[in-house]
């Protein structure tokens, strides 16, 4: 009975297409809607759970029944004219209520005719068609207008929104209603059914106005659709988007991987989300995420992107899903993907790595070792002219027995007692500038501080004494005759070329208003510059980073932002391009308390070369999510730009070191947070070496680990036998303690086991300029190639390496005797003490420090008072 039927109402499904079977009724056959109405014209009725047998029943009166969109029921004893039949596979939406079952489509009507009911008539047509009356449209909003009759459900929906059902609607009605939620196009269809969108989605078509004939509910001199066809109004012809698909052209070298798990145990599977709200496109993750180094991106909720690595999906348990689950179209592509609820729409970089990082065994990656216990926690170190460490603490608001400084002997550290000698100030350096100035003596300074007298504070130390035997000097400073015309908390400092000192920057102390002024010691006469790009950028400037430039001019580096300011008026003579933060964040900021660290790259003779800055780590405003990049730039181009390079973690409050053979020692800090009390979690204890002779991507190595939590006020300074000293950690965050011990860090040049070079040199005081400066080798090169280096006299706080420099001069060998040129000016090496060392294949000798240019600003003699000693020029 079943066959016949089929043979005779529907031949094609007879090749093999086997319909459901329903009491009482027999399969009729996949029957399209009319042109002009509905296929079945009884009063519809639809569900989310409905089934062939639903439908049966609401139309048991009625000799046909036809399911159509999955979920709609129609009924009728005959097919209106125009309804024809389609292939069976055009009925291709399975039942909600029965998924074996099959309930139509898009203007596609799976029909059952009751048992026993003769086959019909054909349908009636017309011979002609007369167009569809297609009136001016009013009261529709500015600049819409009727665009045509387009096919719907072909494919699924054309526009995504659906209001409800309107007995008064309009195609005027209608526009107004999607124009005032934000949509761009209108459709009308069925008479009382409303459709917006921005786009006609599912590779949607026009057709000709007659068939969109159904007149519209609220004005039957308006058509609005019909069955299966859309009356469109917007403000433009509408872009068509065809059905979706996971993008996988035109998006260079990401590669489509297919649908992945998200948010796995509360964990996303890539951490950096990105929002594109109603414009996401796969193009536009895929760009950012390669912007900043990431091989892999999710796309996820039609406008949310992730970037990470592949690795992270094996790390956080994410494995691949049916693709059926990846199912919302991409916001700002509706022919596309952008995942699903939890799932993400994959892709993977193929192309050439944007990074790889080294990952070096044994000694090459270096080595922590414990140097001494400590004194004090010391948020201040430099390394004085004798050989010995300054340590400086926030004594005014720490341990009551702390005296505010210590120095270190380490020639001394079998002997705790007599390795720290007790040193004195009078006003809290908490959060000071510290500098190591050009005069005779290589006088420490700080200035600036806590709060009260301290911020004014202008205090000097003239390190004396030798290896194994204490000095008599001590710090010295009086607030009521040396201070600054300011008081500032978080400032900093830095020699200029002429030889003055720039202080710039800070707050009120103790978390008060902003001090966005410049001013110049030894005092002049002149008052204090304010900088109005201070001023707005307080509070995530402090601490700014500060160089001279070569060519002339000095380069600030302040949140994300960077200048050039003329070195006598302090205007600005170019403003860089805004430095790129975290990939998800332009605000991210480089600066205290979104603390990230900053180094001079090496400049080498002739000093033709233009400088470059490398500035690493930092945080987010809000969420505080530690930055996972470095960035650099080259200021005195003439259009300078930043190139980012990935870290391999995140990292705020780091520190990062010079060292002598022209890397960069890249150690503590954490991995979530701002530099603060208590405000960072998740130590970073690994340590990295930055390579600048290598192609960018390929810089970074992996070293090795510390065992021991160095958050804020922790500092790494180098010293004169080529070691990183690390110090200090007071995060007061409960979790992690106050810090007291000291370590250094040694590089892999150190535990090679080749042997060290030897020199002697006897001009320590150089000019600008002097060539054939002598010194002498102990033996020939043993190792490879002679080379030397320059690095300038460092106070370090807060990631901030205050006078660090690193220079390559011109010199010359023959046998064991040499000679080096001077740099030729302040502008490529400021006036000041440097660390002079000779290397041999790569390895250091113990250096020694020089003086380069003098005492040009007359330091030396300052300040005149009588309770002050003074080293002279």
């Amino acid at each position: 009975m079943v066959a016949d039927k089929i043979s005779q109402f529907s031949p094609s499904l007879a090749q093999g297409v086997q319909p459901a079977t329903v009491e009482n009724y027999n399969w009729y056959g996949c029957q399209t809607e009319s042109a002009t109405g509905r296929a079945l014209s009884a009063t519809d009725f639809a569900a989310d759970t409905m089934t062939l047998e639903s439908c049966r029943t609401f139309c048991s009166a009625y000799t046909y029944f036809g399911a159509e969109y999955g979920r709609e029921c129609y009924c009728g004893n005959s097919f209106s004219a125009g309804s024809v039949p389609a292939p069976a596979s055009d009925c291709n939406f399975p039942c909600p209520g029965n998924t074996s079952e099959l309930c139509g489509a898009g203007a596609r009507l799976s029909v059952y005719v009751l048992d026993g009911a003769a086959a019909p008539p054909p349908a009636a047509s017309s011979t002609t068609t007369t167009a569809a009356s297609v009136p001016t449209l009013t009261g529709i909003p500015e600049g819409w207008s009727y665009q045509g009759c387009y096919i719907d459900g072909a494919n699924g929906r054309i526009l995504p929104y659906q209001a409800p059902d309107s007995q008064t609607l309009t195609q005027a009605s209608c526009a107004n209603l999607c124009f005032a939620n934000g949509y761009s196009i209108s459709g009308t269809e069925f008479a009382v059914q409303c459709f917006c969108g921005n786009a006609i989605q599912n590779g949607g078509v026009v057709t000709a106005d007659s068939q969109c004939s159904t007149a519209c509910a609220g004005n039957s001199a308006q058509k609005c659709g019909a069955g299966g066809r859309m009356s469109i109004v917007s403000d433009g012809p509408p872009p068509v988007f065809q059905p979706p698909k996971p993008q996988t052209g035109g998006l260079g070298s990401w590669t489509y991987q297919g649908c992945a798990m998200d948010n796995i145990n509360q964990q996303r599977t890539f951490f950096w989300q990105l929002f594109f709200p109603n414009t996401m496109t796969a193009s536009m993750c895929l760009s950012k995420c390669a912007e900043y180094g990431y091989h892999a991106a999710g796309l996820e909720y039609g406008e949310e992107c992730y970037c990470g690595d592949p690795a992270n999906m094996a790390s956080h348990g994410a494995t691949f899903r049916p693709e059926s689950e990846c199912n919302i179209v991409c916001a700002g592509n509706a022919s596309a993907i952008c995942g699903g609820g939890s799932r993400l729409t994959t892709y993977f970089w193929t192309g050439t790595p944007f990074y790889s990082w080294d990952f070096p065994q044994d000694w090459h990656a270096g080595e922590y070792r414990f140097l001494i216990g400590g004194v004090t926690i010391p948020l201040m170190t430099m390394e004085s002219i004798t050989g010995k460490i300054s340590f400086l603490s926030k004594w005014g608001t720490g341990p009551g027995n702390e005296t505010g400084a210590y120095e270190l002997d380490l020639t001394l550290l079998d002997n705790f007692a007599q390795a720290w000698r007790p040193l004195h100030l009078r006003t809290d350096v908490f959060c000071a500038a510290g500098l190591i100035l050009p005069d005779k003596g290589g006088r420490q300074l700080t200035v600036g501080g806590w709060s009260g007298d301290s911020t004014y504070g202008t205090r000097l130390y003239w390190p004396d004494g030798s290896p194994g035997v204490w000095g008599t000097h001590d710090w010295q400073e009086n607030v009521d005759e040396l201070s600054l015309q300011i008081g500032r908390w978080y400032p900093s400092a830095m020699i200029m070329a002429n030889g003055s000192i720039m202080v710039i920057g800070g707050e009120v102390g103790s978390n008060a208003a902003a001090v966005p002024s410049i001013e110049v010691l030894p005092y002049t006469g002149h008052a204090p510059l304010i900088m109005d790009w201070l001023a707005r950028t307080d509070p995530n400037n402090l601490y700014p980073f500060v160089c001279v430039l070569p060519t002339g001019g000095i380069f600030v580096a302040y949140y994300n932002e960077a200048r050039i300011l003329n070195e006598v008026t302090f205007d600005t003579i170019k403003t860089l391009p805004n430095a790129p933060g975290s990939v998800n964040d332009p605000t991210a900021g480089r600066t205290y308390p979104l603390e990230g660290t900053a180094v001079l790259l090496p400049h080498r003779y002739p000093y033709t070369d233009h400088l470059g800055i490398l500035i690493c780590g930092g945080s987010n405003n809000g969420v505080s999510n530690a930055i996972d990049n470095c960035v650099s730039t080259y200021p005195e181009d003439a259009n300078p730009v930043w190139t980012i390079e990935r870290l391999p973690s995140f990292r705020v409050m780091p520190c990062m070191a010079p060292l002598p053979d022209g890397t960069y020692l890249i150690a503590n800090g954490a991995q979530h947070g701002v530099a603060g009390f208590g405000l960072a979690t998740n130590p970073n204890k690994n340590a990295l070496l930055y390579d600048p002779t290598k192609p960018y991507g390929s810089r970074i190595t992996v070293m090795a680990n510390t065992t021991v939590a160095r958050l804020y006020h922790s500092e790494a300074i180098t010293l004169l036998d080529g070691r990183v000293l690390i110090s200090g950690s007071n995060p007061e965050d409960g979790v992690n303690p106050e810090e007291y011990r000291v370590e250094v860090f040694h590089p892999p040049y150190l535990l090679s086991g080749l042997p060290r070079p030897t020199f002697t040199i006897a001009d320590k005081d150089w000019s600008w300029g002097q060539n054939n400066i002598a010194f002498t080798l102990g033996h020939a090169a043993q190792n490879g190639a002679i080379t030397v280096t320059l690095l300038g006299a460092v106070s370090s706080t807060h990631g901030n390496s205050l006078g660090g420099r690193t220079l390559m001069p011109n010199f010359r060998c023959a046998g064991t005797v040499c000679s080096v040129d001077a740099p030729p000016n302040g502008h490529v090496s400021p006036p000041g003490w440097y660390q002079f060392f000779v290397l041999d294949g790569g390895i250091p000798a113990v250096g020694v420090y020089v003086r380069i240019g003098g005492d040009p600003a007359g330091l030396g003699n300052w300040p005149n008072f009588s309770d002050f000693t003074v080293p002279g020029v």
